[in-house]
């Protein structure tokens, strides 16, 4: 029997589709029980909003509003606040929103407080119960929607970054609306649009990877090189690369699910323990020095995989995939996102080298070589 079995984890029902969001108030009439919104401040302005609020305030007793990553205490005041008086949950918003909203909803079903049940801190198995719950992402990055982990982040009391995982905490409807990421800053579709890519890159090379989950990684990138260059446009070509994203983020998701991240996610997650940098912007910055590190690569899995995807991708014929994408992912975004920003000081560097690790990349790498990355995706106080 092969060692890399792959498990497929999916909503229940998924709309894709522009305007796919007007079914949203429809599904909720559908049966009536208390319902708990939680969304972003930038969704509360949006035409789609405007158009829906009174029908969709019909059909909640409440909302929450997320401004960042949730803290342990964040999903704990919820919980307190809301028990007994929710039986489902709407999310519509970025990755945090969603995160946000699958920890609530499960939490809501185990008596002990969020960071009892968290991995890498926690002392209990969570349970196979949660909230009914209909995520509606309004970015195209995390893939929360799809994914049965919930991120919650504590950067003060135990700087921890770490997920609530279980297979029934995938959302049991996900509504991908394309026309959500109109207007969206330029800086926001970039950074989450590169961690989609991470998400698909990272699980194309897995050590747990076979042909189902390149596969399904490899439709996703496909997806991305179309969408990548042209995220901003205001015309029937940005229509169809947002689709295309939306789409990209959501095969991300199933990805990193069915065959696990690398490297690049081995650092971001302890980074995350410590700094409020977004997430898509920590991953996209470590990705061009990874790249960096592929290109030099004398590992034979690593090299074929590169070649195979290359020529799946890019019709131009080159001598270094690595590079060749590296070069492209710059050239083609709609923003340098990689440029400038927060900076790091070498204290907070070793600490997070103390806590990283490779996760399921074909290669373990040294610390000295996840230090490289780290020095080259930021500057150094």
């Amino acid at each position: 029997m092969s060692e890399n079995l792959s498990e497929l984890y999916s909503n229940q029902r998924t709309l894709f589709g522009r305007g796919s969001i007007d079914k949203l108030v429809p599904l909720l009439a559908l049966q009536q029980q208390p319902t708990l919104l939680f969304c972003g401040q930038s969704f509360l302005q949006s035409p789609a909003y405007a158009r829906l609020k009174s029908t969709l305030n019909d059909h909640i007793i409440g909302y929450e509003i997320v401004r960042n990553e949730a803290s342990p205490a964040d999903i704990d005041a919820w919980v307190t606040r809301w028990r007994g008086h929710v039986d489902r949950v709407v999310a519509i918003g970025g990755g945090s929103v969603l995160d946000a909203a699958k920890a609530f909803s499960a939490m809501m079903q185990h008596p002990l407080p969020t960071a009892r049940y968290l991995e890498k801190v926690g002392d209990s198995a969570v349970q196979p119960v949660t909230l009914p719950m209909i995520a509606v992402p309004t970015t195209a990055g995390t893939g929360s929607e799809v994914t049965q982990n919930a991120v919650v982040t504590d950067q003060h009391d135990i700087q921890v970054k770490a997920s609530l995982r279980h297979p029934v905490f995938v959302p049991q409807v996900a509504i991908l609306d394309p026309d959500l990421l109109k207007n969206a800053p330029d800086k926001v579709l970039a950074t989450c649009g590169i961690d989609a890519f991470t998400h698909l890159f990272e699980a194309y090379l897995s050590n747990k990877g076979n042909l189902f989950t390149r596969q399904l990684a490899l439709t996703g990138l496909k997806q991305f090189v179309q969408a990548w260059p042209q995220l901003n446009r205001d015309d029937a070509e940005g229509d169809k690369a947002r689709e295309a994203m939306m789409m990209s983020s959501w095969l991300g998701g199933v990805s990193l699910s069915s065959a696990g991240l690398g490297v690049i996610h081995g650092i971001a997650g302890e980074l995350g323990a410590l700094k409020p940098f977004h997430h898509g912007e920590v991953c996209g910055r470590l990705l061009f020095p990874f790249l960096e590190v592929l290109a030099e690569s004398h590992h034979i899995e690593q090299q074929q995989l590169m070649a195979e995807l290359h020529a799946q991708l890019f019709s131009e014929a080159t001598d270094s995939p690595a590079r060749y994408m590296k070069n492209w992912l710059q050239q083609q975004a709609i923003t340098p996102f990689w440029q400038d920003g927060p900076a790091l000081t070498h204290q907070e560097v070793e600490w997070i080298l103390a806590r990283a690790n490779s996760k399921n990349s074909l290669v373990d790498y040294s610390k000295d070589e996840m230090r490289s990355m780290i020095v080259q995706a930021w500057p150094m106080l």
